[in-house]
């Protein structure tokens, strides 16, 4: 049976939940986003980072969902799909860093949350130059990098980076916290910069010696549209 080409995004969005038998919040939940955000996503008929997570969730094509080509269930596997151990949907963590004033090294404490965890399709990880094993996703605590990152957010780090990269955003250890920040070379050093214009209450800070990088930021979720 062929599915007919819906050209709105939102509309393509709400016929594949229908089709997996998902509300709107169990959708969200599987994703790792809010209800509110797939409530927003199928009524302004917007674009999402999420498509291939949501794709997957829902069983049908990818390209069908971004772009209305193809048929909805084109290429799609009868078989349920396991996720967590499917090789062509390599999974990212979420972790709470473990860390040390001072040290260079981090540990890491794995999330049991819902939306955990990650999933990517292993084209998206090869088109990167990424290794899955080197990406971990974290959570942003506070508003410091708004409006880019709002708190709350989730951000993938490529902790296989670790250069840092002038206007490039880090997960970085400062003094024995993780932070999220943009690099800036200036005055012939690094600092530490927050994209929130309030810079009065997010001043700008000095890389020294006890300042380590974790990983370059490659990726956010948000609910934010």
């Amino acid at each position: 049976m062929l599915h007919t080409m819906t050209t709105d995004f939102g509309k393509r969005l709400k016929e594949a939940r229908k089709h997996a038998g998902l509300t709107q919040q169990q959708l969200a939940k599987k994703v790792g986003i809010g209800q509110s955000t797939i409530a927003e996503l199928e009524r302004t008929g917007n674009g999402s980072s999420h498509v291939s997570t949501m794709a997957v969730t829902m069983r049908v094509s990818a390209l069908w969902l971004e772009k209305g080509a193809g048929d909805m269930l084109a290429g799609i596997n009868k078989q349920p799909i396991d996720l967590e151990n499917n090789p062509d949907y390599p999974a990212i963590k979420r972790v709470k860093f473990k860390l040390s004033a001072g040290a260079s090294g981090f540990g890491v404490e794995y999330q049991d949350d819902e939306g955990n965890p990650l999933v990517f399709r292993r084209d998206w990880y090869e088109r990167n130059g990424y290794d899955p094993d080197k990406l971990l996703a974290v959570y942003v605590a506070n508003g410091s990098m708004e409006p880019g990152l709002y708190d709350g957010d989730t951000v993938v780090v490529n902790t296989e980076q670790v250069e840092p990269k002038d206007g490039r955003v880090f997960a970085v250890n400062y003094e024995g916290e993780m932070v999220v920040k943009r690099m800036v070379r200036d005055e012939g050093r690094w600092w530490l910069s927050s994209d929130n214009p309030d810079q009065s209450r997010y001043p700008r800070k000095a890389c020294h010696d006890g300042v380590h990088m974790i990983g370059e930021v490659v990726h956010k979720q948000s609910e934010r549209i």
